[in-house]
């Protein structure tokens, strides 16, 4: 068997990949409403998922929908004011897009460092480094 060969037949065999970012999958926030307190019942799934400090995804929150923010004993937010699912589930998506998916390269693989007394995402799979909230 030639090499044009044996490079055929491993790509033959080789499995197909759906889609480039299908690894990474936010889980939709799970709210419910509590007095006048909405509440995030799965925020620490979420927090761990986008692997950022839960204080980051708070604050950021809080600024978005206008309001004041606490995480209770249990590890959930606590939003104060009536949200809904798809209003708090934009926030977290915009909270992705911008503080977590590298505009470069499009993967998750990112963390947020100081450089030159600024915070910015640096993509540890394609090294770029980006301002925040772009």
């Amino acid at each position: 068997m030639d090499y044009d060969e044996m490079l055929g037949r491993a790509v033959e065999e080789t499995p197909d990949i759906d889609e480039r970012g299908s690894r990474f999958e936010v889980p939709d926030p799970e709210v419910r409403p509590e007095g006048n307190v909405t509440v995030v019942e799965n925020f620490q799934t979420l927090v761990d998922r986008l692997n950022r400090d839960e204080g980051d995804l708070l604050k950021f929150l809080q600024d978005d929908l206008g309001t004041a923010a606490s995480i209770d004993e249990k590890g959930r937010a606590r939003l104060t004011g009536d949200f809904k699912q798809s209003r708090v589930a934009d926030a977290v998506t915009e909270y992705t897009d911008g503080y977590v998916i590298c505009s470069e390269c499009g993967l998750p693989d990112t963390r947020i460092v100081e450089q030159s007394g600024t915070d910015v995402l640096k993509c540890d799979a394609c090294g770029a480094i980006t301002s925040l909230g772009e």
